[in-house]
């Protein structure tokens, strides 16, 4: 084969590869940072107002949160619920938690610091991009923060299960999320117990 031959469709080949990865990186549907402050979406014309209240079945632990996990339910057109559940499995409402991987705070973020700063991925620390463990112990930016990255995992995958999978620890898999899922059941319900008589 001549070089000519060879380089033409070298040439559009490597055009058409420009051409579909500018388009990927410049789509809305990628979720690149939870950091990136992006507009509100209005919630969905399904959520009414009961699944914007937070369930009085969670704990006193949970529930003094209240008000930082509606704000954010609202503002991100999350579950309430949801919110609650993940901060119920990642700290039972601590906002002083700090696990031994280096997850901080209620909702259990991996800052750019601290031990967190030691996970590589490639060439680059993998949480560079995140905030600090000094802004992820205020308890009011951990729930707003882990809330958007819940959010933008949601919308990634189109499914909860597969959002919580992605939220939780890389080694627990399905496990986390079915974790989760149990203890939104749990609390967001109450135990109906049909009388016997």
């Amino acid at each position: 084969m001549k070089p000519q031959r060879a380089i033409f469709p070298a040439f559009t080949a490597g055009v058409l590869f420009l051409i579909i990865f500018t388009k990927l990186i410049s789509s809305p549907n990628i979720v690149w940072a939870a950091g990136q402050k992006e507009k509100p979406e209005q919630p969905p014309a399904s959520m009414t107002s009961d699944s914007l209240t937070l369930s009085g079945l969670f704990p006193a632990e949970i529930q003094q949160w209240r008000n930082e996990i509606q704000t954010a339910a609202h503002m991100y057109s999350l579950d309430p619920n949801l919110i609650a559940a993940v901060m119920l499995q990642e700290s039972n409402g601590n906002p002083r938690a700090y696990s031994s991987s280096g997850a901080v705070g209620l909702m259990q973020v991996m800052p750019r610091d601290g031990i967190a700063a030691n996970f590589n991925c490639g060439n680059h620390p993998c949480f560079q991009n995140r905030p600090s463990m000094t802004e992820l112990f205020d308890p009011h930016f951990n729930i707003d923060y882990g809330s958007r990255m819940l959010t933008g995992l949601i919308n990634k995958s189109n499914d909860t299960r597969e959002a919580l999978k992605a939220y939780g620890p890389m080694d627990m898999g399905y496990h986390y999320a079915d974790i989760v899922l149990n203890l939104l059941q749990k609390n967001k319900k109450p135990n109906l117990i049909k009388n016997p008589n």
